[in-house]
C-alpha cells in the first residue's frame, strides 16, 4: 500500500469481507468438518458429471495442447490448466448436475460453487512453491477458504435478492471467489477491496438461461465461469490495478441504481460461521432444493400410486413462494436443464418410476408419455406459512406437503415434509447417505485402491488438515 492510499475509503460492505477474509480466528473444529463435507461431496458431483458428454465437452485448456508449468489439475481428468482455466473446469464438473451443496434465503445459490476457484488456486500456488523449494499450502487453508466463501455468499444471500431485479445468484460465487482467492494469492487489504469493486462493476449475469422459455445448459457452467472470474479479478489487482471506492452507492451510475433499483445491499450479520454450519446437502436427489421435500414426499407415495398412475384426477403440491416462482412450470420442457428446474416433472418422475436420478432429465425418460399425462395434473398453491418459515433464521425449512386424488373419488392422505434429508436438522440421518453418495462417485472413476484412500483421508479431518494441496488433487488424477 503507498503512502497516498486510503483503503477505508471504500464502502463498508467492501471493507466489512475484506476484514473478515483476513480474520482466522472465527474456525472451529466443527465447521471445518462441515467444510470438509462439503469438499468431499462437491469433488463426488464432479466425478458424477464427468460421466455426461456435454459437460467434458466444456472442459481442459482453452487453446488445445496448452502446457501450463505447475498447472492446477483437474479432478477426474489428466487436465493441468492455468489457474483461472482450472476453476472454470471445476467448478463446471461440481455444478454440472444440480447435485452439490445448496443455500435458500431472500437469494439462493449453491456455495461450493467456490470451491472451483479455491481448488485452483490453492493446487497451482502449492505446485508453485514446491518448484522454488518453499512450503505447498495444506488442505486446512482450503477448509479454512470454503467456511469463507460459504458465508460471504450465504450472509449476501439472507437479505438481497438479485433473482428480482433479474441477476443471476452466481454474482455471489464470483464475489466470494474474488475475496478467499485474493486472500489465497496473497492480496494486502487494500488489493481486496480493489478486486471485491471490480466484482460489482461487471454488469453480471442475467437469469434468462434459468427460465422458460430460454432455460438452457449455460446454468450448468454458469458458476464454474464465476468462480474462474473471481480468480480473474484476483490476479488483475494483484498486479496493482486501482479499484473502484464508490461502486455500489454511486449516484446514477455505481451498482444500486443500475441494477437493484437504487436499493442499498444489506447485510444483517456479521461473517462468522453461520452458513457452513446450516448448509443444505443435496444427497439424494440431483433436484433443484426447492423441491427436494416434494421429491421424498413422491417416493413415499410411489407404492400406493405406481398401478394406478393413469387414474389419478389431480394432485395438490402446497408449497413456498420460492417454489412456485423458481420451479413452478407448466408447458414444454426443451432440455434437461428446463426438467431440473420444473417440480411438477420431479415429482412425476418418482411417482411413475419410483427413483430421480440425473439420467432421468434425459430424453429418453422424458418422452414416456406418462410424464407429461402426469405433469398436466399437478397444481402447486403458496402456503404463506410455509413461505414464512422457509425465511425463518431459526428454523428455515423447505416444506411441502402433496395430496393425489383418484378418478374414482378416492384421495389420499396429504403427506407433508418439513425438512429434506440434507438440512441440519436431519445430519444424524444425512452424514452417512452423504458418505455413500461420495462412494458411488469415487467408484464411477477410479480403482478400488485409489477409493479407498481417497476415502480414509477425506474422513480423517487431521490428518487432512495437513496433507499438502497438490498431494490430496494427485489423488484424483484419471487413471
Amino acid at each position: 500500500m503507498n503512502q497516498f492510499s486510503d483503503v477505508n475509503k471504500f464502502e463498508k460492505l467492501i471493507l466489512d469481507i475484506a476484514d473478515y477474509v483476513f480474520n482466522d480466528e472465527l474456525q472451529n473444529q466443527d465447521s471445518l468438518k462441515s467444510a470438509s463435507f462439503c469438499l468431499m461431496d462437491s469433488l463426488g458431483c464432479g466425478l458424477e458429471a464427468l460421466e455426461y458428454e456435454a459437460c467434458k465437452k466444456m472442459l481442459g485448456p482453452i487453446v488445445k495442447d496448452t502446457i501450463v508449468p505447475n498447472g492446477a489439475r483437474v479432478p477426474g481428468t489428466n487436465y493441468k490448466l492455468d489457474p483461472i482455466q482450472a476453476a472454470f473446469n471445476i467448478g463446471t464438473i461440481i455444478r454440472w448436475l444440480d447435485f452439490n451443496d445448496t443455500w435458500l434465503a431472500a437469494e439462493w445459490g449453491h456455495p461450493s460453487d467456490n470451491i472451483g476457484g479455491i481448488l485452483a488456486v490453492s493446487d497451482w500456488l502449492s505446485r508453485e512453491a514446491i518448484n522454488q523449494n518453499k512450503t505447498p499450502l495444506k488442505m486446512v487453508d482450503v477448509l479454512k477458504s470454503i467456511i469463507k466463501a460459504h458465508e460471504i455468499q450465504g450472509v449476501m444471500a439472507l437479505e438481497n435478492s438479485f433473482n428480482k431485479v433479474g441477476l443471476d445468484h452466481v454474482i455471489l460465487v464470483k464475489l466470494a471467489s474474488t475475496a478467499v482467492c485474493g486472500k489465497l494469492i496473497g492480496l494486502s487489504k487494500e488489493q481486496l477491496c480493489n478486486a471485491i469493486s471490480q466484482v460489482f462493476l461487471d454488469g453480471n449475469s442475467l437469469r434468462t438461461y434459468r427460465h422458460f422459455p430460454n432455460t438452457g445448459s449455460r446454468k450448468s457452467w454458469a458458476a464454474g465461469d464465476a468462480t474462474s472470474r473471481g480468480v480473474r479479478l484476483a490476479l488483475i489487482s494483484k498486479t496493482g490495478e486501482m479499484g473502484y471506492s464508490n461502486v455500489l452507492g454511486a449516484d446514477v451510475w455505481g451498482f444500486n441504481d443500475c441494477l437493484f433499483n437504487g436499493k442499498e445491499l444489506k447485510i444483517n450479520r456479521n461473517y462468522g460461521t453461520y452458513v457452513i454450519d446450516n448448509i443444505l446437502f443435496k444427497i439424494s436427489y440431483p433436484a433443484e432444493f426447492h423441491a427436494q421435500t416434494a421429491v421424498e414426499i413422491a417416493m413415499q407415495l410411489h407404492p400406493k400410486v405406481r398401478h394406478k398412475i393413469e387414474n389419478i384426477k389431480k394432485i395438490t403440491i402446497r408449497t413456498h413462494e420460492s417454489a412456485i416462482r423458481i420451479i413452478d412450470k407448466k408447458g414444454p420442457l426443451l432440455n434437461p436443464a428446463d426438467r431440473d428446474h420444473c417440480i411438477q416433472y420431479m415429482v412425476a418422475i418418482p411417482l411413475i418410476f419410483g427413483r430421480l436420478t440425473a439420467n432421468d432429465y434425459e430424453n429418453k425418460v422424458a418422452m414416456d408419455p406418462r410424464v407429461d399425462a402426469l405433469r398436466e395434473k399437478i397444481h402447486c398453491i403458496e402456503d404463506a406459512n410455509f413461505t414464512n418459515d422457509y425465511l425463518d433464521p431459526k428454523k428455515r425449512s423447505i416444506a411441502n406437503a402433496i395430496t393425489v386424488e383418484f378418478n374414482d373419488g378416492e384421495k389420499l392422505d396429504e403427506v407433508l415434509v418439513e425438512f429434506p434429508i440434507g438440512h441440519k436438522k436431519r445430519r444424524k440421518d444425512g452424514i452417512p447417505l452423504l458418505i455413500e453418495k461420495f462412494k458411488i462417485n469415487l467408484n464411477r472413476q477410479f480403482k478400488k485402491e485409489t477409493q479407498e484412500k481417497i476415502l480414509n483421508l477425506s474422513l480423517d479431518l487431521e490428518k487432512l488438515k495437513q496433507t499438502a494441496v497438490n498431494d490430496y488433487l494427485d489423488l484424483y488424477v484419471k487413471e
